[in-house]
């Protein structure tokens, strides 16, 4: 049996019917040379189960608990037989053409290892979801556009990191890297393959031709305590991790007080417990994660090259695309 050029990745948690939409509107694609593997979490709701066995195509990965979002998509990248991987979540729906323009831009960019799709907010095509993730100076991460109106032209062209609700991976080069770390869980996961990706020399492309409506935070809630405590966590996790050591002056005292800030209005909020416990385990765990920068082979100009500098850009949530 021929190897198919991509394997599609779908990380399923209690993902209801949303899941159903999205295998539907996968059946669509134009590109037919791909397979789709479900990994399901230990979900009670039977619903990958069910989709499997009216669908003999479908490759389901039953984990019996839940690993997170990191670990099941290494799982599936060790099970994939494509030579690209498709990561997709569950509540995002692809347009007929998705594959089709993402397979498009490897033949057009080889050079290129990591390619972000275009996201549109599901409830409102108007806006968008997400075109990728930008990298500020003070080290906190961005969904570029995300709820901001949907311009009538976006560029293809560079971008800081993807987001890993639809993105296109070489499965070489996810493999290479480790592939998500386990550790985090969820969040931050695809910011920190980007960034490691981009310190080893790599690069992400946005494609907004490749369009996927995304509900986002259909199982968890955008504030979940689940996604305050890992939120506030892996963003101190991503920054110790992979902050160039030239950058540290600057970086360190302006990323903590983005986050003192971030605490104060969770506070506000009457959220502090979940923010709380993110930053002790996070800062419990910065000084580990440091250490395995050492020794790593480091692009550190085209790290800053493709930071994000102006702070009102990234408090609107502006797109900062390197257009060709």
């Amino acid at each position: 049996m021929t190897d198919p050029t991509v394997s599609v990745l779908i990380v399923t948690y209690e993902s209801g019917p949303v899941l159903s939409r999205c295998l539907s509107q996968l059946r669509d694609q134009t590109f037919r040379d791909y397979e789709v593997i479900v990994i399901d979490n230990g979900s009670m709701d039977r619903v990958a189960h069910t989709a499997a066995k009216s669908d003999p195509s479908l490759i389901l990965l039953e984990n019996g608990s839940n690993l997170g979002f990191a670990e099941a998509n290494n799982r599936g990248a060790r099970r994939a037989r494509g030579r690209w991987l498709a990561l997709l979540n569950p509540d995002a729906f692809a347009e007929s053409d998705w594959l089709a323009r993402l397979v498009e831009a490897t033949r057009a960019h080889p050079d290129t290892d990591c390619f972000t799709s275009l996201q549109v907010a599901a409830d409102d095509p108007a806006l968008l979801d997400g075109a990728g993730d930008a990298m500020t100076l003070m080290g906190l991460p961005y969904r570029m556009g995300y709820r901001r109106a949907r311009p009538a032209a976006i560029p293809a062209g560079e971008v800081f990191g993807p987001c890993g609700a639809a993105m296109l991976v070489r499965r070489e080069t996810f493999l290479a890297m480790g592939g998500f770390e386990a550790r985090f869980f969820s969040y931050c996961e695809d910011v920190d393959f980007g960034y490691r990706l981009r310190l080893a020399g790599g690069r992400t492309r946005l494609v907004p031709e490749a369009i996927v409506a995304h509900v986002g935070s259909a199982t968890l809630g955008a504030r979940s305590d689940f996604a305050l405590y890992h939120g506030f966590r892996n963003r101190l996790w991503t920054f110790a991790r992979n902050t160039p050591a030239i950058l540290l002056p600057v970086a360190l005292p302006l990323h903590l007080m983005a986050t003192a800030a971030s605490f104060l209005r969770c506070v506000l909020k009457g959220e502090a417990g979940p923010a709380r416990r993110g930053l002790m385990a996070g800062f419990a765990g910065m000084m580990r994660l440091r250490s395995e920068q050492d020794g790593r082979r480091c692009h550190v100009r085209d790290v800053i090259a493709a930071m994000t500098f102006d702070p009102l850009k990234a408090v609107r949530r502006g797109l900062d695309v390197r257009s060709d």
